[in-house]
C-alpha cells in the first residue's frame, strides 16, 4: 500500500522531486520536495486508491471511531469521500471560528464524548493537527487518533505527536516516495541520502551541496 500510493502521487505531481533547483518554503527553508496533495482530488483513479486506502486505516487502527472530521481546508474532501465510503457521519474543523452565525469552528453534529479520528492529507511538523486535535478535545470529544496521506517524519512533527498523545497512521511517508522515486527515475538513486538529509535536519542546508 504505501509504495502504491507513493508511485500515485509521484505519477501525478502532488509529490514532486527537484533536488537540484529546491523550493523555498514560507519560512525561508530550502526544500527538495514540494506536496500539494489536492491534486489528487482530479486524479480518480489516485483519489480511489487513497480513499480506499484512508477507510482501510480507519476501519484496521480505529475499529471503535463514531465520526470523521477533517482538517481545513485539504483534509475536507478526503474525510467526505471516506465517511461515505465507511457510511459514517463527517464534519470539519475551522481554522478559527466564524466571526458569523453560529461562530463554529466544528462543522458538522459532533457530541460531548464521540470517538473521533481526524483525517489529515499532509503531516510535516504536525502543528495545525495538533490544534484540530485540540479543538475536538476541548469540545469534548474523544480523538482516537489521525489518518494521513502522506507523513514526512520530521522529529519535529514526531515529538509534536508524542508529547500531545495523538496517534497517526499515514498511508505513505517521505522515506517509501524517495524510495520509489529513485526506483521510477524521478530522482538519482543517491538523491536519497540528500532528501533524507533535509528532512532529519530542514533548518541544514549541507544537503545542497
Amino acid at each position: 500500500m504505501e509504495k502504491k500510493i507513493a508511485k500515485g502521487l509521484l505519477s501525478i505531481k502532488a509529490v514532486f522531486f527537484r533536488p537540484e533547483e529546491p523550493f523555498t518554503w514560507a519560512s525561508g527553508i530550502k526544500s527538495p520536495v514540494y506536496c500539494d496533495n489536492r491534486l489528487t482530488l482530479t486524479a480518480p483513479e489516485v483519489r480511489t486508491a487513497i480513499e480506499e486506502g484512508l477507510a482501510e486505516i480507519v476501519k484496521t487502527h480505529y475499529p471503535e471511531a463514531e465520526v470523521l472530521m477533517g482538517t481545513s481546508t485539504a483534509g475536507i474532501a478526503h474525510a467526505a469521500i471516506t465517511g461515505h465510503i465507511l457510511d459514517m457521519p463527517m464534519g470539519y474543523v475551522r481554522s478559527g471560528a466564524k466571526d458569523h452565525g453560529r461562530q463554529n469552528q466544528i462543522e458538522g453534529r459532533l457530541e460531548p464524548g464521540q470517538k473521533v479520528v481526524v483525517i489529515e492529507d499532509l503531516i510535516s511538523t504536525a502543528g495545525s493537527c495538533i490544534e484540530v486535535v485540540n479543538v475536538l478535545r476541548e469540545a469534548g470529544a474523544e480523538v482516537l487518533g489521525v489518518a494521513s496521506i502522506f507523513t514526512y517524519g520530521m522529529k519535529k512533527g514526531l515529538d509534536r505527536l508524542a508529547e500531545a498523545n495523538v496517534k497517526n497512521v499515514s498511508l505513505t511517508n517521505f522515506d517509501v516516495i524517495a524510495e520509489v522515486g529513485a526506483e521510477e527515475g524521478y530522482i538519482k538513486k543517491e538523491d536519497i541520502a540528500r532528501l533524507i538529509a533535509f528532512r532529519n535536519n530542514p533548518s541544514d542546508e549541507s544537503w545542497i551541496k
